[in-house]
């Protein structure tokens, strides 16, 4: 039985060292979406997270989300947006039927519903990912990629 895909979902993140796990919740929202929403962070909400490490550009992001996008015939069926806060259009947009997070940013996917019932639209159809895991079993991500533990692969770095 397979079950119908969604109108429009959304995904969002800061997309710097673009690697696996990025690759894998991206591959999951046209799996399960028609169209996918990106709200990607701006330079601006980078600076009020307060990153522990130097991340590259919006634009240089934004490149290179769509150079994979491009790569994988996807790019016809996304809509890149900014980010100034965690939300996005999450909150607002009636035209969004799902929500794709990884299980580290899931608290979020649920407290986007909540407002958004408080806001009297309908709550998005949440779907978790699992983290993708580096070679040695800890979480991919890009703080570590930047500390030159690992590659966007994920493979170790340090002997």
């Amino acid at each position: 039985m397979t079950k119908e895909k969604l109108g429009k979902v959304a995904v969002g993140g800061t997309f710097d060292e673009f690697h696996k796990g990025h690759e894998a919740l991206l591959r999951k929202a046209f799996e399960v979406g028609n169209r996918v929403l990106v709200g990607v962070s701006s330079d601006d909400l980078v600076k009020k997270l307060g990153k522990s490490h130097v991340v590259a550009t919006y634009e240089k992001r934004v490149n290179y989300l769509k150079s994979f996008l491009r790569g994988q015939n996807l790019l016809d069926r996304t809509e890149i947006l900014p980010l100034d806060n965690p939300y996005g259009v999450t909150l607002s947009s009636k035209s969004l039927d799902g929500i794709v997070v990884s299980q580290e940013t899931a608290a979020r996917a649920h407290e986007i519903n909540e407002k958004r019932r408080a806001n009297g639209l309908k709550p998005l159809e949440i779907i978790i990912i699992e983290m993708v895991l580096a070679e040695d079993g800890v979480s991919l991500s890009t703080t570590r990629i930047r500390q030159k533990e690992i590659d966007p692969e994920g493979r170790s770095l340090k002997i």
